[in-house]
């Protein structure tokens, strides 16, 4: 398995490019399934997660030419509604295949997911979902069976859910009822993926707001789709290289972003003190390189404070002047950076999903691991502003997320090599 090796601390100067959602990307890939047609997708990410949806679409009948940020989807043929469980296993977001297929072919056998080892994250909004829409829903060895006719309903979220919003959107792409879902979520993403969805001709009214109102491509209508879509910024990204520059008192641009999808977490870098310039609604400057003060955070569905950005946000606290407090109200076991962070020098108490963290001068390099993807950007981070050498492994969870991260790092002037 592929490491890092970062010699720190490094002082970051220069511009980045911030590449394409993931969380976007995926489900808008994914999308292409339901409904046939040659579709043209720019700035998705060159990722493990794309390459590995890439692999399952294909063995669905999918196919797939990709060209760097462009990929070409041709889903005409489509004839095998499985997702096996060799290629779910690896990222939760294959289960999102599962609203697709229903609606293309009536029928879907789909592995149980995968994907970061921490929390339970269940599928039972998607599941429960589609039974409200008349689907009958078997589980058995470890996958879902589920056939039926989709039909009109009104569904209630009792939480706000990023897949399963974006799971029961796709469902609805061939019926030509309403479908109403209170309580959806609001993210950047599934607004990403309802204008994609209205492109290739449904209704949904009510995008970006709790509530959607959602009508399929009318029957009348079987006309083979051509569509180019770009797939948005991704905010999370952004958002880490934002926390790189206050960790490393460092005056980086950050451009092909949307600096909307990212306020919360200005708005918190801003009560730090950082001086940030807006060139436009596309790039910002920050600039910070006085001591960290001590902010506290919670995590919260969108617009609040990115559950994403909980183990960055650690990070940065981990060197802050004082004490601060970060509460998790998304997944409540998401602290797998703690050990790793604590081993570099920080020090930090977690109870239950509350953690304390007081500040120290200095982290140290040392041999650490990341334990999934988040994680393992907190740990680069830290590694940024640390004495000496710091070897991260399991570096793929940082594949799944981070396009070419090393890269965009050294030409920010950081010392970082991948150790195969």
């Amino acid at each position: 398995m592929d490491k890092f090796l970062i010699k720190g601390p490094a002082k970051l100067k220069g511009s980045v490019k911030i590449s394409g959602s993931k969380n976007a990307a995926l489900p808008i890939m994914v999308a292409c399934i339901g409904y046939p047609g040659i579709y043209t997708l720019n700035n998705v990410p060159d990722l493990r997660d794309t390459r590995t949806i890439t692999k399952l679409m294909q063995a669905i009948g999918c196919k797939i030419h990709s060209n760097k940020n462009t990929f070409i989807i041709n889903s005409i043929d489509c004839n095998n509604p499985v997702a096996p469980y060799d290629l779910v296993k690896t990222m939760r977001a294959s289960f999102y295949v599962l609203g697709p297929l229903l609606s293309r072919f009536k029928k879907a056998k789909v592995s149980l997911p995968g994907g970061c080892a921490w929390g339970p994250r269940p599928v039972d909004f998607h599941i429960k979902a589609f039974e409200k829409m008349g689907i009958n829903i078997a589980l058995d060895k470890g996958y879902v069976f589920a056939d039926g006719e989709l039909d009109s309903t009104v569904i209630n979220f009792k939480t706000s859910s990023v897949g399963a919003t974006g799971n029961v959107l796709m469902g609805c792409t061939n019926l030509d009822k309403e479908v109403i879902i209170n309580n959806a979520a609001r993210e950047p993403e599934i607004v990403d993926l309802c204008n994609f969805l209205t492109k290739i001709g449904m209704s949904i009214d009510g995008i970006g707001t709790s509530i959607l109102r959602i009508k399929g491509i009318p029957n009348s209508d079987n006309k083979t789709r051509k569509i180019t879509y770009d797939i948005i910024p991704d905010r999370i990204e952004a958002g880490t290289f934002l926390i790189a520059a206050l960790m490393t008192k460092s005056e980086i641009t950050l451009n092909n972003l949307i600096v909307d999808h990212i306020q919360s977490i200005i708005d918190k870098a801003k009560e730090i003190g950082a001086v940030l310039s807006m060139h436009s609604k596309n790039s910002l400057t920050i600039k910070y390189d006085k001591n960290i003060k001590a902010i506290d955070i919670k995590t919260d569905i969108y617009p609040g404070f990115p559950t994403d950005m909980q183990p960055q946000w650690i990070s940065l606290m981990s060197v802050c002047k004082g004490e601060s407090k970060v509460k998790d109200t998304v997944y409540f076991d998401r602290f797998s950076h703690i050990p790793e962070l604590i081993r570099m020098g920080a020090n930090i108490k977690l109870d239950k999903n509350i953690a304390t963290i007081k500040g120290v001068e200095t982290l140290s390099g040392t041999e650490v691991m990341a334990g999934d993807l988040r994680a393992g950007a907190a740990l680069v981070l830290a590694a940024l502003c640390a004495k000496h050498d710091t070897i991260i492994s399991r570096v793929y969870h940082i594949d799944r997320g981070y396009e070419d991260i090393e890269s965009k790092l050294k030409s920010l002037n950081v010392d970082i090599v991948r150790l195969k």
